[in-house]
């Protein structure tokens, strides 16, 4: 007996099962090796029936333990039973432990029994559970109604509510039912072949069909072939149904929309959610002289823009769809050849009925011809508001200074009428003359800005600016030795510019003379003629080293007619107006920089074009 009983032992510590027992004769428990090592106690323990039970993880737990072994002692009521515990090092533990009942005499005088470590294979458990709980999670929940069937006969073994959801089946109804009560007759045969090529041949496969609801009504779904697994020498296979009742309504629209829009004269582009295009009519075709195959797949008017293309409404127009919103604009565009048109453009954005953004439609015209009317009228427009401008301005200064010389004649002739001295009345006849010469002089100057204002469309000759410099220099010559002041001209031989040569020689020889008259008496004058290239035009510039002119008190005033700031008794105030004027009629502008006592920079502004 005692060989066997040794025998046992030995097999248990083997097996990592742990012996123990609790004496009620003598009230001493007992743990053997295995037993302590699975508490991770010390080999001195000594164990109580109270200090084990408090290895059990407190609750429902050790509430269990305790009531198994209360009756153990005393009802003799075996046990096995599988527990949580915290060992002596604080580490968590699941066992499995059966106690045995030993009696004498008919008296229970030990419950004796066996512990093991599960914790490895309730971990296993656990996480198989969790596995478990995941998967019934996104079966029970999937957006796509799923089915599970028995390959052999058809029975449907399982399904997820989105099934019931949308057939209006209950689940108990469903399952242990065939297929067939899914599907109308019709498509049998189809649905068949379908499932037949899952089993047999492994295919992935969607394909659109139709299900029956319990109510009658057909739907359209797609169906889809899922993994098939096998259980017991069993074949299930798995599919998903989705709804496409909405995506075939839309597609019916859709098809109505290109019918409608095929006959159109206005053109019709069609984009996808993202952007891209998926269909144009034949008017926008025509337009754009694209092919079905350049636009399809690209981003909408991706090969319609050019160097004139108004990047501020391409990118408003960018931010519209991307924000999901309608947008209206007029934009110049580019055909395949390269030619500008003006389009006029609708692009609305299309949703379904759970505001899922379907499409973008664009819908357009070609609008050259009245946006060139537009462009010719707002030309003629702006260019009669300058007229009227400027004929504000000659009114104002013909009533102003006619009048005046008008007056200062009357005047004088009542005063020779009404003079008996012979002396005094020549007196007053020679400053009669110098008014009238003082007259003639005035109109002579306005009806030279009346020539400038009416020969501004007279066209433009291109000449050599550095060669033209020369020949004012050559005029002034001796009033240039006289001055002393130094003409630096940096302008390059090859330079050449589009102007109207009469006015360019009147401006170069109004810029010069002002540099010689206004020059500074505290230094050696200069005039330095430089140029540069801007985009559209060529600039130059006019900087010298003269008296200068306080921007601030006279900056609205330096182009005026008769404006001086100098006092110099040779100042007529009529050079810059005269030059600001045919400087604009060649379609130029002219600015100042100017500082008193250190000098001014004319900036001519021509327009190359």
């Amino acid at each position: 007996m005692k060989n066997k009983l040794e025998h046992y032992i030995e097999a248990a510590k083997y097996a990592k099962i742990g012996l123990w027992e609790i004496d009620l004769l003598t009230n001493v428990s007992y743990w053997d090796d295995v037993t302590k090592s699975i508490h991770e106690v010390e080999d001195d323990f000594v164990v109580t029936v109270e200090n084990g039970i408090n290895f059990y993880r407190e609750g429902a737990n050790r509430t269990k333990i305790i009531n198994l072994v209360e009756n153990a002692i005393q009802k003799g009521i075996p046990y096995k039973g599988t527990f949580e515990i915290l060992t002596a090092k604080n580490n968590t533990r699941f066992i499995e432990t059966i106690g045995h009942i030993v009696y004498k005499d008919g008296k229970i005088i030990k419950v004796r029994g066996t512990i093991q470590d599960i914790t490895k294979e309730q971990n296993l458990i656990n996480d198989l559970q969790l596995n478990i709980d995941k998967l019934y999670s996104i079966f029970s929940s999937a957006n796509d109604a799923i089915l599970i069937i028995d390959a052999s006969n058809g029975i449907i073994t399982d399904c997820n509510s989105r099934l019931t959801d949308l057939s209006g089946y209950s689940d108990s109804e469903l399952i242990g039912s065939h297929k067939s009560i899914l599907f109308p007759q019709k498509y049998w045969e189809e649905i068949k072949f379908f499932l037949h090529q899952h089993t047999d041949e492994g295919v992935y496969k969607v394909q659109e069909t139709f299900l029956k609801t319990k109510n009658g009504i057909v739907i359209p779904i797609e169906m889809a072939s899922g993994k098939k697994f096998q259980i017991d020498d069993k074949i299930y296979l798995v599919s998903f149904f989705r709804d496409i009742s909405e995506r075939k309504k839309n597609e019916e629209r859709m098809q109505m929309l290109l019918l409608a829009a095929s006959g159109t004269s206005d053109t019709v582009l069609i984009a996808d959610a993202q952007g891209l295009s998926i269909w144009a009519n034949n008017a926008y075709l025509e337009l754009t002289g694209l092919t079905m195959e350049q636009i399809v797949g690209h981003k909408a008017g991706y090969l319609s823009k050019g160097k004139k293309t108004d990047k501020i409404t391409t990118d408003r127009m960018r931010e519209a769809i991307l924000a999901k919103q309608s947008f209206n604009t007029t934009i110049l565009n580019y055909n395949q050849k390269k030619e500008e048109y003006w389009f006029e453009l609708n692009i609305t954005p299309v949703f379904d009925s759970e505001n899922n953004l379907l499409n973008f439609v664009g819908v357009g015209r070609d609008v050259t011809l009245r946006k060139e009317k537009e462009i010719e009228l707002k030309r003629l427009l702006d260019l009669t508001i300058d007229q009227n401008n400027r004929l504000f301005n000659f009114s104002h200064i013909v009533s102003h200074n006619i009048r005046s010389h008008s007056s200062n004649l009357t005047m004088l002739i009542d005063v020779i009428e009404n003079e008996e001295d012979p002396n005094e009345k020549i007196k007053y006849i020679s400053m009669l003359k110098g008014a009238t010469e003082k007259l003639e002089e005035t109109i002579r100057y306005l009806n030279e800005i009346i020539t400038i204002q009416q020969n501004s469309n007279i066209k433009k000759t291109k000449v050599f600016l550095r060669e033209e410099i020369k020949k004012t220099n050559n005029a002034l010559n001796l009033t240039i030795n006289k001055s002393q002041i130094t003409i630096i001209n940096t302008i390059p031989e090859d330079l050449i510019i589009s102007v109207i040569p009469a006015y360019l020689d009147s401006i170069l020889l109004n810029l010069l003379t002002n540099a010689i008259k206004y020059k500074s008496p505290k230094r050696k004058a200069f005039l330095k003629i430089s140029h540069k290239i801007e985009e559209t035009c060529t600039v130059i510039s006019f900087e010298d080293n003269g008296l200068g002119i306080d921007l601030d008190k006279y900056g609205k005033k330096v182009f005026g007619m008769y404006k001086t700031f100098h006092g110099n008794h040779d100042a007529l105030g009529i050079g810059l107006f005269i030059t600001k004027n045919q400087i604009e009629a060649m379609g130029g502008k002219i600015e100042i920089e100017s500082i008193e006592d250190v000098g001014s920079t004319f900036k001519i502004y021509l327009n190359e074009k």
